[in-house]
């Protein structure tokens, strides 16, 4: 009974953690429609689109046929928007909404609670609605059940790990404790690693399962399950198979076994590639070639081999999967994840391109700051993973030593999971070394590893298990102190959203433009465009593709030095209508080199020392294009359409 009202503890409270920090950054309950839309900025935005179209539409597979036959978001063309933006989580959330929405009209039920709010500053009041009948609402509530729910599998996990129920509640203690550094959720709702990410702690506590036992067809169901919501999701595969193979090199791992994993991977890619329609990234990715590349490989029998051949074998496959990545891509004609390759080989060289400066501009995809280190550091998170990390390596290494000696390829299971989730830590930390935001795999698997604190197997020297115990609460008390002082700085992050200019601009396109209106500029700005406004756009911010890549470089040479007359033949070629200018964009400056301008320089070295057109724009638009809107943020730009030749 302890155990499942602890439980029931563990996957009720983040779920309310969550809900509450996010209600207090935006006072999401007191939002009209309008607001709560414009508050799912960027790419957010573009996703949630897609649940509003099918919410809306006449019937569910209306609905379902406009999000698979899209004009709006890259218009002229039409696009399968399932199978490019891994769209299936507001398939699902749509779905489920229109039942229930269904439903409770039948009962009589009523599933929202409205009220008038007055906004104050001369502004009109709003309606706004509470309950899970409002579509936002319903929407954030199962983002954030599924997330609290994540933080029992954590607990299992942990519990499993370690072989102590004390690790799992060590796991989920650690992960409150670092919570700021393990989840961006509760302020980004919509993105879709929130959709995906618990799907990941599920497959690796199969495969940690597995590891020891059998469950195959349940790894494959949670792998479909981690990649169909997300397109980086191969990439984080990537180095689980890593890490699988170097458990198999290093003797931890059985030639069966490993075969049996690599078959689940490679019929829930293809399960995967079927449900995207065909999406040839998923074939053209590293990840699929590397499973190729082992699954063809001669090395049966890491067992009876050297130093010098496992690290032949690691090679091998390192060459192999490029080549047969290269060869895939060429033959599929494929290039969307290109920016991939550019942007790991800018982290490392002088090398830098538009694309690559539009990543490694941005905060998120820098090198990962010293601070978080120092964070980890302070609630002990970090030196009881140096630990534990150290333990498992020194074990690794007496085995090794004494290899011809000893009988040990019956070296227990529980070991071999361990040298897994050590080598999956070292892929995730260099992950988050390279691009910050992918800490959010390296900080809850830091969480995890601490849970071996409680491992009778690697810290039985401590002494009796009431003593380990002892030392373990002893550690947890020391984490405590700087880790309720992270969820009390969380929790006192009070906000209240507002963005008048966007709301302004918004209206304006409502009440005066068509709808067959067409619109281009910043790629957050055209996301709300989209959602808000259900106009046309040539470009948005999903962008992993390579035309979308090309489409908005041509938009966004407004921003640079170029002349007037080839931006705007830029804009006609695109079907443009309207262009919306913002002087933020043509201005902000993360640091030296990353304002817009600076970033088209190392494009057109030949304009450098120009005045930028956004510039020119921002003072007069005449005589190329027309301003028909224009407040403290944002300016519209009517794009005269080409006039036919008289001769």
């Amino acid at each position: 009974i302890g155990f499942l009202t602890f439980f029931s503890f563990v996957l009720c409270l983040p779920r309310y953690h969550l809900s509450h920090l996010f209600e207090n950054d935006r006072h999401f309950s007191h939002m009209s429609a309008l607001e709560k839309e414009m508050a799912f900025r960027t790419e957010m935005g573009l996703y949630y689109s897609y649940f509003k179209t099918i919410i809306e539409a006449p019937t569910f597979l209306n609905g379902l046929y406009m999000i698979m036959n899209d004009r709006l978001t890259e218009y002229p063309l039409v696009i399968n928007t399932l199978k490019r933006f891994n769209l299936y989580p507001e398939v699902v959330l749509a779905s489920l909404y229109r039942v229930y929405t269904a439903t409770m009209g039948v009962l009589g039920i009523p599933t929202k609670m409205c009220w008038s709010i007055n906004r104050g500053e001369g502004l009109e009041p709003v309606e706004s609605c509470e309950g899970m009948g409002d579509p936002a609402y319903f929407y954030v509530t199962f983002v954030f059940l599924l997330n609290g729910a994540m933080m029992s599998l954590f607990y299992i996990y942990g519990t499993y790990l370690s072989g102590s129920r004390l690790g799992g509640g060590v796991t989920v203690l650690c992960f409150f404790f670092n919570h700021g550094e393990s989840t961006r959720v509760m302020w980004t709702p919509p993105l879709r690693e929130s959709f995906s990410y618990p799907f990941l702690v599920l497959q690796m506590l199969l495969l940690t399962y597995i590891l020891r036992r059998n469950a195959m067809m349940a790894l494959g169901f949670s792998n479909v399950m981690f990649m169909l919501p997300w397109q980086f999701a191969q990439f984080v595969l990537l180095t689980q198979v890593a890490s699988l193979f170097a458990s198999y090199i290093l003797g931890y791992l059985s030639p069966t076994k490993m075969q049996a994993i690599l078959v689940t991977h490679m019929v829930s890619l293809g399960v995967c590639f079927v449900l995207m329609f065909g999406n040839s990234m998923l074939l053209t990715s590293f990840y699929a070639s590397s499973l190729v590349s082992i699954w063809v490989s001669d090395s049966r029998a890491p067992l009876g081999g050297c130093c010098h051949s496992q690290v032949m074998q690691c090679l091998a496959w390192v060459v192999t999967t490029a080549i047969l990545k290269s060869t895939l891509a060429v033959f599929f004609g494929a290039s969307d994840d290109a920016h991939i390759s550019s942007l790991i080989k800018s982290k490392f060289t002088s090398y830098k391109d538009f694309d690559t400066m539009m990543y490694t501009c941005a905060a998120e995809f820098d090198f990962m700051e010293t601070e978080t280190v120092f964070r980890y550091l302070k609630t002990l998170l970090l030196p009881s993973n140096i630990l534990v990390v150290g333990i498992i390596a020194g074990k690794v290494r007496h085995r090794s030593l004494n290899y011809f000696t000893q009988l040990l390829q019956h070296f227990s299971s529980r070991m071999c999971s361990m040298v897994y989730h050590s080598l999956q830590l070292v892929a995730f930390a260099v992950l988050a070394v390279l691009i910050m935001r992918l800490k959010l795999f390296l900080t809850p698997h830091m969480c995890l590893m601490a849970s071996l604190i409680c491992s009778r197997q690697l810290f039985g020297w401590v002494g009796e298990k009431a003593r380990q115990h002892i030392v373990v609460l002893v550690i947890l008390s020391i984490m405590a102190v700087q880790g309720v002082a992270n969820l009390q700085n969380q929790w006192g992050i009070m906000g209240e959203f507002s963005n008048l200019p966007q709301e302004d601009l918004l209206e304006w396109i409502k009440e005066n433009t068509p709808q067959n209106t067409v619109f281009a500029g910043a790629m957050p700005t055209m996301a709300s465009v989209k959602l808000s406004t259900g106009r046309a756009i040539v470009n948005h911010p999903h962008y992993e593709d390579a035309g979308l890549r090309e489409r908005t470089k041509q938009v966004y040479a407004m921003y640079s030095r170029k002349p007037a007359e080839a931006v705007k033949r830029n804009l006609l070629s695109l079907q443009v209508d309207y262009f919306i200018l913002e002087d933020s964009w043509c201005t902000r400056r993360t640091r030296p080199g990353c304002s817009m301008p600076e970033i088209w320089d190392v494009e057109d070295p030949h304009n450098v020392g120009r005045t930028p057109l956004c510039t020119l724009m921002s003072r007069d638009s005449r005589p190329h294009f027309t301003t028909v809107f224009q407040n403290n943020v944002y300016k519209v730009l009517k794009v005269p359409k080409a006039t036919r030749d008289p001769r």
